[in-house]
């Protein structure tokens, strides 16, 4: 497996990309509310990226995909397509998975739950979806394996009754998209797959955390992936750095705390 290990001059280029992500979704987050479509958010993120940033959607027309983000309601897992139609209601969870392409070429992914209004059992599945992120990024350092940061999210996540997707994963990720290493959420790593952390290594941590079972299918669009069981599902992502010392959260939030990083 070749793992491409950034340059200092790369990991700059990476830290704009991720700071740019960071950004849509602090821009973003106002807007999202009962009453407003996902075709409606999608615009506005898509505006903001290309008028305000300078950048590119990089999902727009990836192998496809007809959009410049994904909007996954409820028991939609990942890849939904924003749509026009489809607004949101009191009661509903959405992902909002945005990839920012800057005019350097380098790539910055992240992605962020919503809840809509009032809902215990998605305001319980959205937060300890971002404990099982959180617990992982903790661990990430030199040395570290990938399979001990996915035992911890699968361990949290089946201690409070839910199932860790097996069917999409994390990924590396610079000048390309997607580059390895595949990042499982879960503890199934073959040998060969299960590599050791080095510093300059940038990576996605993104797990789908399911209410029910971790079966899913692909609707007949070719991209809307969904619970088999039409259970809630909820998912973090951030774009991790690899230092020296620890991890650096490229796409961090103003909203978040990070600290407990250093601690």
């Amino acid at each position: 497996m070749n793992v491409p290990i950034k340059t200092p001059s790369e990991i700059e280029k990476m830290r704009e990309a991720g700071r740019q992500a960071a950004s849509v979704i602090e821009m973003i987050t106002p807007h999202v509310k009962a009453g407003i479509s996902t075709g409606e958010i999608d615009r506005l993120c898509h505006e903001y990226i290309v008028n305000e940033l300078g950048s590119t959607p990089a999902p727009l027309n990836y192998h496809g995909f007809p959009k410049a983000t994904c909007t996954s309601i409820n028991h939609v897992v990942c890849h939904g397509i924003p749509d026009d139609a489809k607004k949101l209601k009191n009661g509903d969870i959405m992902n909002l998975d945005i990839t920012v392409r800057t005019p350097d070429g380098y790539h910055g992914d992240s992605s962020v739950m919503f809840v809509v209004g009032d809902t215990i059992q998605g305001e319980r599945l959205c937060r300890i979806t971002q404990e099982c992120l959180y617990k992982s990024i903790a661990l990430v350092k030199p040395g570290v394996r990938l399979s001990e940061l996915a035992r911890v999210i699968q361990q949290h996540a089946e201690a409070h009754g839910y199932s860790v997707v097996r069917d999409f994963c994390g990924h590396g990720i610079g000048a390309d998209f997607h580059e390895d290493p595949q990042f499982l959420h879960y503890d199934g790593y073959a040998p060969d797959a299960d590599i050791r952390l080095e510093a300059g290594m940038c990576f996605t941590i993104e797990p789908m955390i399911n209410v029910g079972g971790y079966k899913t299918k692909v609707l007949r669009d070719g991209w809307t992936a969904v619970t088999k069981d039409r259970s809630l599902s909820a998912q973090w992502e951030h774009t991790l750095l690899v230092t020296d010392t620890g991890v650096d959260v490229l796409t961090a939030r103003s909203d978040e705390d990070f600290s407990f990083l250093n601690a």
